[in-house]
Formats: C-alpha cells, sequence, structure tokens
C-alpha cells in the first residue's frame, strides 16, 4: 500500500472526494454524528493531507493543518475493511516527522492511550464536540 504526502494546493478533485468520502463514511455515517465535515480547512495554504492507498481505495488518511506556532493533526480516520493493520499509526509516524515544533490535536476520548503511544499528553479537561467526549492533547514543546 502507497503512502501519499499531498499540499492542499496539490489535490485533485477526486483526492479530495474520495479523502471526504471517507471521513464522511466512518465520522458522519458510521459514528451516527451528523457534523460540518466541511470546516473549511481543507484547501488552506498550509495543509497537508496524507493517506495510504490500496490501489484506488483510500484506507486510511489523515488532515494536517498549520496554525500559527502549532501544528494541528485530525481527521484521523480508517476505512472499516483495513483497521488492526497499523495504517493509522502508519500515518502518524508520517504526520509527526513533517512537524517541527508541537503538535496538537482533539482526540476522541476513548483514543486517548493510542495517542499517549505517539508521546501526545492531555493538555486539559474532557469536552464534548457533536456528542462525541474528546480531550485535547499535545506533543512537543509546553507539553
Amino acid at each position: 500500500m502507497d503512502l501519499h504526502i499531498v499540499p492542499s494546493s496539490e489535490l485533485s478533485i477526486r483526492q479530495f472526494h474520495d479523502l471526504l468520502r471517507l471521513r464522511v463514511d466512518v465520522f458522519v455515517v458510521e459514528q451516527e454524528c451528523p457534523y460540518p465535515e466541511l470546516d473549511g480547512r481543507d484547501l488552506e495554504e498550509g495543509t497537508t493531507h496524507l493517506w495510504i492507498a490500496d490501489g484506488d481505495v483510500i484506507a486510511a488518511s489523515i488532515r494536517l493543518l498549520t496554525d500559527p506556532e502549532v501544528h494541528r493533526i485530525g481527521r484521523v480516520v480508517t476505512h472499516a475493511d483495513y483497521r488492526g493493520d497499523g495504517l493509522a499509526a502508519r500515518l502518524m509516524g508520517a504526520a509527526i516527522e513533517l512537524c517541527n515544533g508541537a503538535i496538537e490535536l482533539d482526540a476522541q476520548s476513548y483514543l486517548h492511550d493510542w495517542y499517549q503511544r505517539f508521546g501526545f499528553a492531555q493538555m486539559g479537561e474532557e469536552f464534548v464536540e457533536d456528542g462525541i467526549p474528546h480531550v485535547p492533547m499535545r506533543r512537543g514543546s509546553e507539553t
């Protein structure tokens, strides 16, 4: 399976569609959580999309945002048919390598320990977003 690292400005229409489709399939349909998936950040300058493809199928993906003074990892998702294969971990490693300095994310609470494996530490109280408990986490300076 191939790893793709593509700045938002270089995404093809098909790639963008397939990334969004996977995220909607998992976060909105499977998790039964209607929320605004299209938040306007996917095509921002400084946004990078990472994914692993099995032929024409996007098996897993991550969105990496560049905010002032910090990178943000989000939209970590794996297609149901590829879970348990270590693809999300492979993507996390690749995303971390692209970052210099601090990285933040809002983890679904049940994944707290999984993110700790990558050096993230909880940096605040649990909160509920779109009906799902999350915890803010940070890796790097000021953790």
